[in-house]
């Protein structure tokens, strides 16, 4: 992982660097189970539906929500991937995901 994330757009290109890759396919088989390391192989590996939810939703995120994204509560989130008519559960992952990521990075420093 980068050391930083300036943006949830520089973020967004990190995640899909593996997507429709047959090691990343591999990789995600790998973490399938219902204890929460489902979610982290999403962001190591999205499919291609997932990417697209994601894409989708940074394009429906204010500049301020982009810059802030650790302010969104739930009700937000929902807004945002009702706006980019997609996965709620999936645009919460990588709003959440990108937020731990600038946090680590920010520790790191």
């Amino acid at each position: 992982m980068p050391d930083s994330f300036y943006n949830i757009t520089e973020y967004l290109d990190y995640v899909g660097r593996f997507c429709k890759s047959n090691f990343g396919k591999r990789f995600r088989s790998q973490f399938r189970d219902t204890k929460g390391t489902a979610e982290l192989a999403m962001l190591a590996s999205p499919s291609e539906n997932e990417y697209e939810d994601f894409q989708r939703a940074v394009e429906a995120m204010t500049a301020e929500q982009k810059a802030n994204p650790e302010k969104l509560d739930d009700r937000q989130i929902k807004d945002i991937a009702t706006k980019a008519q997609a996965d709620c559960g999936n645009v919460s992952i990588f709003i959440n995901g990108f937020i731990l990521a600038r946090k680590k990075a920010n520790s790191v420093k």
